[in-house]
């Protein structure tokens, strides 16, 4: 089992910047990737970004290339995704989720665990 954290979400004016940390515990010797996704009242869960344990590229949702940045710090198991230029669109629950299969990790399916979430709102 691997449990994730997320913190880091609030209210922030349209053109501020967040960033949100997801720590991974448990076992976290057999992850493959890791991830963000949001979802906003009445939508479905989307992806934002990913960054893969095993070398492989970072990827990016369209909406959010060139404002987003997902990282990661090897010695404490965590994921960070810096948000810049925010607008209102993207309010939304922010989930960090972690794949222990190897994929595209760009899609739900691919991810086995999953945060509970932390809430950003961009105001306008």
């Amino acid at each position: 089992q691997v449990q994730l954290v997320e913190s880091g979400g609030g209210l922030v004016q349209a053109g501020g910047s967040l960033r949100l940390s997801c720590a991974a515990s448990g076992r976290t010797f057999g992850l493959y990737a890791m991830g963000w996704f949001r979802q906003a009242p009445g939508k479905e869960r989307e992806f934002v970004a990913s960054y893969s344990w095993t070398g492989g590229p970072l990827y990016y949702a369209d909406s959010v290339k060139g404002r987003f940045t997902i990282s990661r710090d090897n010695t404490k198991n965590t994921v960070y995704l810096q948000m810049s230029s925010l607008k209102p669109e993207d309010t939304a629950m922010y989930y960090c989720a972690a794949s222990v299969s190897f994929a595209t990790h760009r899609y739900k399916g691919d991810y086995d665990y999953w945060g509970q979430g932390t809430q950003v709102t961009v105001s306008s």
